[in-house]
């Protein structure tokens, strides 16, 4: 008896956590997708992107789906326990353990083929470059997207300033940049001219995007190590549960 209530409360302490961390999965999904600002937004219109590049636009879905999921298997192990219901514990085992083995197998498809995704962002510098030189400045979403992406991390372009060069907003302003391409302690005149852009050094957004997952490496990989952990000890505790239920039967 003293045993199986130890299992319960170890049952809801990781299905606690489980169905913790989906919900905020499924709540930063929703917020990525109805961010008109998010920079998934705008490769969401990057035109004739090829297929890799717009499945990167879809993750909003996968990170909705992944919140989903989570939300289940948390409610399926607390009814589990809670009922000693051995189909419960089994599904919840099952569905832990499938995830488990996904995220290993994409560990090792990113190991192994790191020069795919080198080339995959290669091809995603190009093709953000040519939207922003065919749409920016023509296009109100494009425009609004990318204002309001760099306005946010205080950012210009994807890599630098000469991204938006003979663009529609280069070209109908007479060869001028976004304000937030320079500095505003050194920009003195009333327009962004290429000396004040070039001198500001302002950098692209997609270097900063990669500075801040730099700066919370230790952060992401502590959390996947954890959650690693949390299915581990959750497929154990659900697996001596489920045979205790079994021999009480």
């Amino acid at each position: 008896m003293c045993c199986s209530g130890f299992l319960k409360i170890m049952m809801f302490i990781f299905n606690g956590g489980i169905f913790l961390a989906g919900a905020v999965i499924l709540g930063v999904g929703i917020w990525v997708k109805v961010d008109s600002g998010s920079i998934l937004g705008i490769l969401e219109n990057v035109d004739d992107a090829p297929s890799g590049l717009s499945q990167l636009a879809n993750i909003t879905y996968l990170l909705i789906a992944v919140g989903a999921v989570l939300l289940i298997i948390g409610f399926l192990g607390c009814c589990g326990a809670i009922r000693e219901s051995r189909c419960m514990l089994l599904t919840f085992f099952i569905i832990v353990l499938i995830i488990f083995l996904i995220e290993v197998a994409g560990a090792v498809v990113l190991l192994v083929f790191q020069g795919l995704a080198d080339k995959l962002l290669q091809d995603l510098e190009e093709e953000v470059r040519a939207s922003i030189q065919k749409n920016y400045g023509n296009s109100e979403s494009v425009t609004s997207l990318w204002n309001a992406t760099m306005e946010e991390f205080k950012c210009c372009g994807y890599r630098n300033y000469t991204d938006f060069d003979n663009s529609p907003f280069y070209d109908k302003h007479g060869g001028v940049y976004p304000y937030t391409c320079c500095n505003a302690t050194i920009n003195t005149e009333d327009v962004c001219s290429s000396n004040i852009a070039h001198i500001s050094m302002i950098d692209g957004c997609f270097d900063k995007l990669l500075q801040l997952i730099e700066d919370n490496a230790v952060i992401i990989a502590a959390v996947a190590l954890g959650i690693a952990a949390l299915e581990i000890a959750a497929m154990v505790v659900s697996m001596v549960l489920y045979s205790h239920v079994g021999s009480k039967s």
